[in-house]
């Protein structure tokens, strides 16, 4: 997928009107989503519908979960006291595990 800063011209180029699709060049359309990324559709000159392409679709799914996920961690953050924490060693002791064991464990950091 070619990336490149939005200027004007690549704006004009990626509205698509719905009338290409009326003549049946779907196939045509959606090539050009593969390549640019995305298309605007427009019907009666509004923005109907927005094409991207997959890839680039579940990125943004993936930073709108991170998102959520910072922002609740964010929260619960705000409003956890000294007294909400659990110290690692009663943890421990509540679930009956030995610290050694852990060494063993491997770990995949990304």
């Amino acid at each position: 997928m070619k990336k490149e800063i939005m200027s004007l011209k690549n704006i004009v180029e990626s509205i698509v009107p719905i009338t290409r699709f009326n003549r049946g060049e779907a196939n045509k359309i959606f090539e050009e989503v593969s390549e640019y990324g995305t298309k605007v559709v427009l019907k009666n000159n509004v923005p109907t519908c927005v094409l991207v392409d997959p890839e680039r679709y579940e990125e943004m799914v993936e930073a709108l979960e991170d998102y959520a996920l910072y922002f609740e961690a964010e929260k619960r953050m705000k409003l956890a006291g000294k007294e909400g924490f659990i110290s690692s060693e009663n943890v421990y002791k509540e679930l009956n595990i030995n610290e050694d064991e852990l060494d063993d464990i491997d770990v995949e950091i990304e």
